[in-house]
């Protein structure tokens, strides 16, 4: 189902946990990681595809989370050509979204990654809030930084047992980065692209 424009309506999902460190999948036998998202069926509102992907990807019904906010608008990026199926090429243009902030009222392994026949991720992992965009792929950066920065003043007050915590595995990962000249750019320590360069979109 595409708009006038070509674009393709579209959710996104930043889900939370308690430390207010979000979720990040591993595309299905890629090294990419992302986000979930899905398309709007014909007839669905964004929250009810969004509740619908977010069952289908990661196994979440709606009594496992507690929706915080939503972007106002539609976010939309422009896929380049190469990503685009042959036949759909001159009528898809991209994607436009609407991202749903949510919170895991339930617990971890309330996340099921084979709920549906069709899985997306074969691995997942908590992420900070603000994880390096540069290695999400180069044309869905900007919309992923324009939700983060939206969905931002929304995010829960941490507690101060919790803050003082985290910052200080923050404060031992930086002093032994520094003692082993270790590199921040590990695949395994952060997300790859989140799109198989050869796989195109639908």
């Amino acid at each position: 189902m595409l708009d006038r424009e070509g674009y393709r309506p579209n959710v996104g999902i930043v889900l939370l946990n308690s430390r207010n460190q979000v979720f990040w999948g591993k595309r299905l036998r890629t090294h990419s990681w992302q986000f979930p998202q899905g398309g709007i069926k014909y007839g669905e509102s964004p929250e009810q595809a969004m509740f619908r992907e977010l069952h289908e990807e990661v196994g979440l019904r709606p009594d496992h989370v507690r929706v915080i906010a939503r972007t106002r608008d539609w976010l939309r990026y422009h896929v380049p050509e190469q990503y685009i199926r042959k036949d759909a090429r001159g009528h898809y243009k991209g994607q436009k979204q609407i991202w749903f902030l949510l919170m895991l009222t339930g617990r971890d392994s309330d996340l099921d990654l084979r709920a549906s026949d069709h899985p997306e991720f074969d691995a997942w992992r908590w992420n900070d809030y603000w994880v390096p965009l540069d290695m999400v792929i180069e044309f869905k950066r900007e919309v992923y930084q324009m939700a983060l920065t939206e969905l931002s003043r929304f995010l829960p007050r941490l507690n101060h047992h919790t803050r003082y915590l985290r910052s200080g595995v923050r404060a031992r990962q930086r002093d032994a980065s520094a003692m082993l000249g270790a590199s921040t750019d590990r695949e395994d320590d952060a997300p790859a692209t989140d799109e198989s360069p050869q796989k195109p979109l639908d």
